[in-house]
C-alpha cells in the first residue's frame, strides 16, 4: 500500500520491493482508477521492464461492462503480483465491485498468495471500507465534513488506508473515520512512503511517514451524537507514527523496529 508519488527516477526503493515480491511470474498493472490509463500503462510498463519483472501486462477497464469479461479474467492467469495504479478509488470500486473479476482477485491473494500492490487510490482501495474526499468543505474540522465512506475492495480487512497524508493535510478525516469505526485501524501514509503487510505485521518503506491510529481504546466521541455542525471531539485515541524499517503488529497493538540499536553494555 503505497501513499503515491513514489520515486520512480532514482533509488525506486518501494517499486523494487514490488518487483522483488512479484518474482518470476507475471504482474498485471491495473489502470481502473485513471484518466490517463495509456499513460500511467506505459511508466509502469517501462519501470518494471527495466527492473526486470520478467512479464508486465495491462489490465485495462474502461467500464463495468468490461469487468464482467472473461478476457479479462484470463489475462490474470498465470499472475504472481497486481499493481492498482493511482486516480480515484470510488472508479476502481465500482467497476469491480460484486463482479467475477474481484473474486478470483481475492481467490489469488486468499488461496494463492499473490502480491497486491497499490498506489494512492489503488492503496486506499484495498481496504473493506475506504475513505473518499467530499471535496472542498471549509467546514473539514465538522463531524460530517471531512470525508464520505464507500466499500473497498476488501484484500485487508480491519483497516481504513489514506494515502498522500502529511502532504494533504489529511490527519482530521483519517482521525474521524476511526471515530466512526474504532473497530478499524487507520493508517496514514505519506508520499513515496509504502507499507508491506505480510500477515498481521506492517512494515514501512520510503521516505515520508505512516500514521496508525488505533481506536479501540476510544473512551468517548460525539459522531453518534446530533452534533454535525461542531467539531469534532475525541478522547485517548491512540497514535504511532513509524518510518522506514520500523512496523506495526496488528496482533499485540504495538509498534516495532526492524533492526534495533544494539544495547550498550
Amino acid at each position: 500500500m503505497i501513499g503515491g508519488r513514489e520515486d520512480k527516477a532514482r533509488d525506486l526503493i518501494i517499486l523494487n520491493e514490488v518487483a522483488r515480491l512479484a518474482g518470476s511470474g507475471k504482474l498485471v498493472v491495473a489502470t481502473l482508477a485513471s484518466e490517463e490509463a495509456p499513460q500511467q500503462w506505459e511508466t509502469y510498463r517501462n519501470i518494471f521492464t527495466k527492473l526486470r519483472v520478467q512479464t508486465v501486462e495491462h489490465l485495462a477497464i474502461p467500464t463495468r461492462e468490461q469487468a464482467v469479461d472473461i478476457g479479462s479474467a484470463k489475462l490474470l492467469k498465470g499472475a504472481t503480483a497486481i499493481f492498482f495504479t493511482g486516480g480515484d478509488q470510488l472508479k476502481i470500486a465500482t467497476k469491480l465491485g460484486g463482479t467475477s473479476l474481484l473474486d478470483e482477485m481475492r481467490e489469488l491473494y486468499e488461496q494463492r498468495g499473490i502480491v497486491i500492490a497499490g498506489t494512492s487510490a489503488g492503496a486506499s482501495a484495498m481496504g473493506e471500507i475506504m475513505l473518499v474526499s467530499s471535496g472542498a468543505d471549509p467546514d473539514s474540522h465538522n463531524v460530517s465534513g471531512a470525508f464520505n465512506m464507500a466499500r473497498g475492495l476488501g484484500f485487508v480487512r480491519n483497516l481504513v488506508i489514506d494515502q498522500h497524508f502529511a502532504q494533504r493535510a489529511r490527519i482530521e478525516r483519517l482521525v474521524g473515520a476511526v471515530a466512526e469505526n474504532p473497530g478499524v485501524l487507520g493508517i496514514g501514509i505519506d508520499e513515496d512512503t509504502a507499507v508491506v503487510l505480510n500477515d498481521h505485521r506492517l512494515q514501512v518503506l520510503g521516505s515520508g511517514a505512516v500514521y496508525v491510529a488505533d481506536g479501540h481504546a476510544i473512551t468517548y466521541t460525539n459522531v453518534a451524537e446530533n452534533t454535525s455542525d461542531r467539531s469534532l471531539c475525541l478522547f485517548d485515541l491512540k497514535l504511532h507514527v513509524l518510518t522506514h524499517d520500523s512496523g506495526y503488529d496488528m496482533h499485540t497493538g504495538r509498534p516495532f523496529l526492524m533492526h534495533p540499536p544494539a544495547v550498550a553494555r
